[in-house]
């Protein structure tokens, strides 16, 4: 699994980072994100999700999240 390190950077620059790794990516491959801008921390996950993406939150604090999604893989419930 691959790990973007995006809290150095402020939308819309994560969501664009995101986009072009997931135009290489396969079916079934996992990239675990971490977040800190506002925007990015709502944005991204909602992006995600409306693509049919598998979201799995690992961590949440105040300054930074920590996710993980599975390419193709739908969110449950």
């Amino acid at each position: 699994m691959e790990h973007l390190d995006l809290t150095p950077y402020r939308c819309p620059e994560p969501l664009i980072m995101v986009k072009l790794w997931l135009r290489q990516a396969k079916n079934g491959q996992s990239l675990a994100i971490s977040l800190s801008d506002p925007g990015s921390r709502r944005d991204i996950p909602a992006y995600l999700t409306r693509l049919g993406h598998r979201i799995l939150v690992s961590e949440q604090t105040p300054s930074c999240l920590h996710l993980q999604f599975t390419v193709g893989e739908p969110s449950c419930c």
